[in-house]
């Protein structure tokens, strides 16, 4: 995501632990004026509550380049693979499924959800 320099390469470590990741199938999205929150949750079947497993905060610079990053990872996937059907959802509208966005957020944390 490195755009001042295109042709630069960065080299990332990863522990080992971290290289077997966190399965989410929930995302909690809120924002103040100088971050954005990603929480990253899991829900399961019969299960009334959901717990955060990893939190992701970064500024608004960041979030919108992580979303463009994520945006043409999307559209190289669909080439490569299809498109990728959401079930349930109609054409052209926003279905909320597993992963949401907070529609308002105070800074002391309060989520409204969709």
């Amino acid at each position: 995501m490195n755009q001042n320099n295109p042709g630069q390469q960065i080299n990332v470590e990863i522990g080992e632990k971290e290289a077997e990741g966190i399965y989410s199938n929930l995302a909690l999205i809120s924002h103040s004026p100088a971050e954005f929150v990603l929480d990253f949750t899991r829900m399961l079947p019969g299960t009334p509550k959901a717990k955060v497993y990893a939190r992701i905060i970064m500024t608004p610079q960041h979030a919108k380049s992580f979303h463009k990053a994520l945006e043409e990872n999307i559209m190289k996937y669909e080439k490569q693979f299809g498109d990728i059907i959401i079930h349930g959802a109609q054409p052209d509208v926003q279905q909320p499924i597993g992963f949401q966005s907070n529609e308002d957020t105070s800074d002391k944390g309060t989520q409204k959800k969709k």
